[in-house]
C-alpha cells in the first residue's frame, strides 16, 4: 500500500509552501494592526476606541438615553458583547465604569448609579449591582446618527450594522482624552477644557492659517478632572507642537495653623490618575523611614465632597522644607503626553492644530452628509406637497376620477394620466382622507410647502457654499459650549526651576544646643543680645529634671555639618533639619535626626562647607592622642554614621579642627596645660586609625580641646574654665615644640577657675556664645575678654551658680564683620 496521504487534486492545488519566518512575520503584523485599529487606539474623529463606541451605540439602540431610567450595567454589557464587541465582559464593564467616573473623564459619557470605584483605586461593584444610562453630553456624540452622517459596517457575525465612527458634535478626543497601549506604540492624550477646545476650534475655522501659539491663546493647557497644577508652560507648548511631551503635575494644597501653633499641610487636589491611598501610604512609609522629616501625624479625611489629606507637622518643623520634600518625593508626578490617534485607519502622532483640523474635516463631512440627507427628505416632502396642492386645486375632478376607478391601482394610473402626478404623488393622494380636503387643511399645506421650500433653499446653500457649512458647525459648537462648558479646574504655573530646601530657608547664624538626654534645637543667634562679660545670661533651654547641656555650637542654617561623638563616630547633619524653636524650648529628640547610640554625645562639629582642597580633619582624644585624616574620606556619610577614629578603652574623642597641611596645632588640657606643634608631626592616617600621642598628660589630666593656627595668625587663644572664667593670650606666647611633650602652662586652674572647658583661636571681631550645664546662655564680643599672658587666672566671662558649670562655648564672626 502507498503511504502517501489521499489528497484530491483541488486540495493539493490550494496548498501553498511558505517559509515559517515569513508566515510568522505576516501573522504578527496582521495581529498588530488588528490591535492598533480595532482595540487600543482612539479614532481622531470621535476620540473613541471601538469598545467605547459600541457601548454607546448599544445604549442608543436600546433607547437608554439621558432622559430614560437607569438600566443594569450587566444588561448593557450583555447587549454590547452579544451584538457588537466579541470580547470578554470584564473588559467591556471596565470601560463602562471608566466612562462613568468623574475623576477619570473630564465630561463622563455615562451617568451611573452605585459604586463605580474611587480615587483610592477601589474597584467598582459587580455589574449586577450598578446601573447606568447615557449622560446628556454623550448624546451629542450620537446626534444625527440616523441621518446618514457616518458609514456603517457589519457587526462581527453580519447580523447587524454598527457605525464606524460617531458624528461627534464636539472634539471629544481632546476634551476627554484617551490612553491605551497597542503593539509597539501607545497613546496618552490628556483631557482638556471643553470651552477652551471649542474656542480654539472656532478660531481655526475663522483663521485656517493660524499657528499653534495662536491656538494656545484659547487652549491654556490640559484640564484634568482632578484639578491640580501643571508646572511649566514649555512642556505644554512642546506637546501641542510635536504631539509628545512630559508634563509635571503637582498636587494642590494649603497650610493651616492649629490652635496649638503647629502647622498642617492639607492636600486638596491630586495629580490626574494618582492613587490617593497609595499616596498616603507612601508618605507614611517615608516619614517612618526618616526620608520625610518633620511629620507628626497623617490622616485621610476625604469624603464625597472632595479630597482632604491632612499632614500634621511637628512643633518647630520648617513648613517650607517639608512642603519641598513632599513635592520632590510624592506630590509631583509626570504625565507623558502622546497625541497618537488613528487618522484614516493609520496611527499618527498629531499636533494641536492637526488634532483640531482632523476633527473639523470629520465634522464638515458629517454636516455635509446630514444636509444632503435632510435635503433629500425635504425635496421628497416638497414633491408630495406639490401633488397635494395640485389635487386641492382640482379636487372635484380628482374625487370623480378616484370614484370612477375600479380599484386603487386603476385610480393611481388614472390620476397620473389625467393630471400628470408622479407615482409617489398618486400613491399619497389615493391614501388621503376626505377630511384633508377642507380649506383650513389646504392653507396648512401651503404654509408647510413654503417652509419646506425655505429649508431646501437653506440646505442647498449649505451644500454649495463651504462658508455656510462652517457657519453651521460654528453655531452648533457654540450651543455645545453654552450647554456643557465648565470652569477650568487645573491651574498652570511657571516652572521656576528646582527649589532646594536651602532656597526656602534664610541662611542665618544659629545657636544649636544638645542635651545629655539628646534634646536638640536651633535658635537664631539674634535671639541673644550681646552683653558685657561677667553676666549670668538668660535661660537658653528648659531642661528636664536631671538633664544637662552636653554641646553648644554656632553654625549657619545652610551648613552641612559633620558631628563627631565622644565614641569616635561621625554623622552628617543639615542645620536646617534641626527644628527652630524658642529660646526657652526644650528641643526635640535628636533620634529623629541622628542615629546616636545610648550614652553617645556630640563633642565636636565641623562645617563641611569650609572644606578646601588638600585639607585635613585633626582630632584629639581625652587621653592625649591626636590624628590627622584627609577631609575627602568624610564625603560619604551614612545615616547611621561612620567611624572617624578608633579609640582605646576608656578614651573618647573630645575635639576636631580643620587644618590645611601647613598649620600648627594647639592642644589644651583640663588642668590648664597647652602644647603647640606642627601638624605635619602627625602623618595623615585612615579613618580607622587611633592616631599618635600629642601631649604627655599629668596624672588625672585630660585634653579639653584642640585649635588650629597659622604662622602669621593675628588671633589670640581663648581659654575658658568650668567656673566661667577665661582669658585671651597672644599665640606668640605658645612656642612651637615637638608633639608628645608636656607643653606650657596656659591658665591657672585653681578652686576659683575650675578646670578648662574649652580653648579656641579667636579674632578681635568675633563673638562668643557660652552655655552652662543648666541651660543658661550668654553672648558677648570677644573684645570684652581681657588679653593677658599665660599662667594667669583670667577674668569672669560668665557668672555660674555654685551647682552649675560651663558646658561649652562657640565662636562666630560678628554679623557686621562677615565678608
Amino acid at each position: 500500500m502507498s503511504s502517501e496521504p489521499d489528497v484530491s487534486d483541488d486540495a493539493a492545488a490550494r496548498i501553498e509552501t511558505v517559509r515559517v519566518e515569513d508566515e510568522m512575520e505576516q501573522s504578527y503584523i496582521d495581529y498588530a494592526m488588528s490591535v492598533i485599529a480595532g482595540r487600543a487606539l482612539p479614532d481622531v474623529r470621535d476620540g473613541l476606541k471601538p469598545v467605547h463606541r459600541r457601548i454607546l451605540y448599544a445604549m442608543h439602540e436600546e433607547g437608554i438615553s439621558s432622559g430614560s431610567s437607569h438600566r443594569k450595567s450587566s444588561s448593557i454589557v450583555g447587549e454590547t458583547m452579544g451584538n457588537f464587541h466579541p470580547h470578554g465582559d470584564k473588559a467591556i464593564y471596565d470601560t463602562l465604569v471608566r466612562m462613568a467616573q468623574e475623576f477619570s473623564m473630564r465630561h463622563p459619557l455615562v451617568d451611573g448609579q452605585g459604586n463605580f470605584g474611587s480615587v483610592d483605586g477601589d474597584p467598582a461593584a459587580a455589574m449586577r449591582y450598578t446601573e447606568v444610562r447615557m449622560a446628556p453630553i454623550a448624546e451629542e456624540l450620537l446626534s444625527d446618527l440616523e441621518k446618514d452622517t457616518v458609514d456603517f459596517q457589519s457587526n462581527y457575525d453580519d447580523r447587524l450594522q454598527e457605525p464606524t465612527v460617531l458624528p461627534a458634535a464636539f472634539p471629544n478626543l481632546l476634551v476627554n482624552g484617551s490612553s491605551g497601549i497597542a503593539v509597539g506604540m501607545s497613546t496618552n492624550v490628556p483631557p482638556h477644557n471643553l470651552g477652551e477646545v471649542i474656542d480654539a476650534t472656532l478660531h481655526l475655522i475663522d483663521n485656517p492659517e493660524c499657528t499653534i501659539p495662536d491656538l494656545m491663546e484659547h487652549v491654556e493647557g490640559p484640564d484634568f478632572p482632578t484639578g491640580a497644577t501643571i508646572v511649566g508652560r514649555n512642556a505644554i507648548r512642546k506637546a501641542y507642537q510635536t504631539g509628545r511631551a512630559r508634563l509635571s503635575v503637582r498636587a494642590d494644597y494649603h497650610v493651616e495653623t492649629t490652635e496649638t501653633g503647629t502647622d498642617r499641610i492639607i492636600l486638596d487636589e491630586l495629580p490626574y490618575q494618582q492613587n490617593k491611598s497609595k499616596l498616603v501610604e507612601r508618605i507614611a512609609e517615608m516619614a517612618n523611614e526618616g526620608d520625610l522629616e518633620g511629620i507628626r501625624d497623617l490622616r485621610d479625611e476625604s469624603d464625597r465632597d472632595g479630597i482632604r489629606v491632612v499632614i500634621e507637622l511637628k512643633r518647630g518643623a520648617n513648613t517650607d522644607v517639608v512642603e519641598n520634600q513632599l513635592l520632590e518625593s510624592v506630590l509631583e508626578q509626570t504625565f507623558g503626553v502622546i497625541n497618537l490617534a488613528l487618522v484614516d485607519g493609520e496611527p499618527k502622532v498629531l499636533s494641536l492644530k492637526e488634532l483640531l483640523g482632523e476633527y473639523l474635516r470629520h465634522r464638515k463631512e458629517v454636516v455635509r452628509r446630514r444636509s444632503q440627507f435632510e435635503l433629500d427628505e425635504a425635496e421628497n416632502r416638497a414633491h408630495i406637497l406639490e401633488g397635494r396642492l395640485l389635487a386641492l386645486d382640482n379636487v372635484e375632478e380628482v374625487v370623480d376620477t378616484i370614484r370612477n376607478s375600479e380599484d386603487r391601482d386603476a385610480a393611481k394610473e388614472a390620476l397620473k394620466e389625467a393630471f400628470g402626478f408622479t407615482q409617489e404623488q398618486a400613491d399619497h393622494i389615493v391614501r388621503m382622507q376626505l377630511g384633508s380636503l377642507t380649506s383650513l387643511e389646504a392653507a396648512e399645506i401651503e404654509d408647510e410647502y413654503e417652509e419646506v421650500q425655505a429649508t431646501i433653499e437653506r440646505l442647498e446653500t449649505i451644500l454649495a457654499d463651504e462658508s455656510e457649512l462652517l457657519s453651521v458647525i460654528k453655531e452648533e459648537l457654540r450651543e455645545i459650549k453654552a450647554e456643557y462648558a465648565e470652569e477650568r479646574r487645573t491651574t498652570i504655573v511657571e516652572d521656576t526651576g528646582t527649589v532646594t530646601d536651602e532656597d526656602l530657608i534664610p541662611n542665618e547664624e544659629v545657636v544649636v544646643s544638645l542635651s545629655e538626654q539628646d534634646y536638640i534645637k536651633r535658635v537664631p543667634v539674634e535671639t541673644y543680645s550681646a552683653q558685657h562679660r561677667g553676666g549670668k545670661g538668660i535661660i537658653g533651654a528648659d531642661l528636664k529634671e536631671g538633664d544637662r547641656i552636653a554641646t553648644v555650637f554656632t553654625a549657619r542654617t545652610h551648613d552641612h555639618l559633620l558631628c563627631f561623638t565622644d565614641q569616635g563616630q561621625v554623622y552628617r547633619l543639615k542645620v536646617y533639619q534641626i527644628p527652630e524653636m524658642s529660646r526657652t524650648a526644650r528641643g526635640t529628640s535628636a533620634v529623629n535626626l541622628l542615629d546616636l547610640d545610648d550614652e553617645e554625645e556630640i563633642t565636636a562639629v565641623v562645617a563641611t562647607d569650609d572644606f578646601e582642597e588638600d585639607e585635613y580633619l585633626t582630632m584629639a582624644t581625652r587621653n592625649g592622642y591626636v590624628k590627622r585624616t584627609g577631609a575627602e574620606e568624610f564625603e560619604n556619610i551614612l545615616s547611621t554614621g561612620i567611624i572617624a577614629i578608633s579609640l582605646a578603652d576608656g578614651d573618647e574623642l573630645v575635639d576636631v579642627e580643620v587644618t590645611n597641611g601647613a598649620s600648627d596645632v594647639v592642644l589644651g588640657t583640663e588642668k590648664g596645660m597647652a602644647i603647640r606643634f606642627d601638624e605635619t608631626d602627625v602623618r595623615s592616617m585612615g579613618r580607622n586609625a587611633r592616631g599618635v600621642w600629642g601631649i604627655e598628660l599629668e596624672e588625672g589630666d585630660r585634653v579639653a580641646g584642640v585649635s588650629a593656627i597659622r604662622e602669621a595668625d593675628d588671633r589670640t587663644l581663648l581659654t575658658v574654665t568650668r567656673r566661667g572664667f577665661g582669658k585671651r593670650t597672644p599665640l606668640s606666647e605658645y612656642r612651637r615644640q615637638s608633639r608628645n611633650g608636656k607643653g606650657l602652662v596656659d591658665i591657672k586652674t585653681d578652686e576659683r577657675n575650675g578646670w578648662v572647658a574649652a580653648i579656641e583661636a579667636v579674632a578681635e571681631t568675633d563673638h562668643v556664645i557660652a552655655m552652662s550645664d543648666d541651660g543658661q546662655i550668654i553672648r558677648m564680643p570677644v573684645a570684652e575678654i581681657s588679653t593677658v599672658g599665660r599662667n594667669t587666672k583670667g577674668v569672669r566671662v560668665m557668672a555660674i551658680d555654685a551647682d552649675d558649670q560651663l558646658a561649652g562655648i562657640s565662636v562666630f564672626p560678628e554679623p557686621d564683620a562677615e565678608s
